[in-house]
């Protein structure tokens, strides 16, 4: 069973750090990009970050550049989102997804085949 698990979200003062987790089992990490998406209240899911797995290339949406990072840990089929100088409008649902490694830069939902259940981050101003 292809299973994706997000933990660490909380509430979280603005300024303040928080990270992810999403633990992949079910299907071979190694051949898949993972992506971190969020969705807020009343807003459509948007990309927030990937890590492309055929050349290691990491993206950012505009709105988190220089503050949340993207890291991957093979060996624990496990990939991370450390989010630092949180704001209030980072607050979201955050998913975790991964898209076949032959999607070289995967940005766009439907790309994805698999996705977690997301943990909420809620960041208080």
């Amino acid at each position: 069973e292809v299973q994706l698990v997000e933990s660490g979200g909380g509430l979280v003062q603005a300024g303040g750090s928080l990270r992810l987790s999403c633990q992949a089992s079910g299907f071979t990490f190694d051949d898949y990009a993972i992506g971190w998406f969020r969705q807020a209240p009343g807003k459509e899911r948007e990309g927030v970050s990937c890590l492309s797995r055929s050349d290691g290339i990491t993206l950012y949406a505009d709105s988190v550049k220089g503050r949340f990072t993207i890291s991957r840990v093979n060996a624990k089929n496990t990939v991370y989102l450390q989010m630092n100088n949180l704001k209030p409008e980072d607050t979201a649902v955050y998913y975790c997804a991964a898209a076949p490694s032959t999607i070289g830069r995967p940005i766009r939902r439907d790309e994805y085949d698999y996705w977690g259940q997301g943990t909420q981050v809620t960041v208080s101003s």
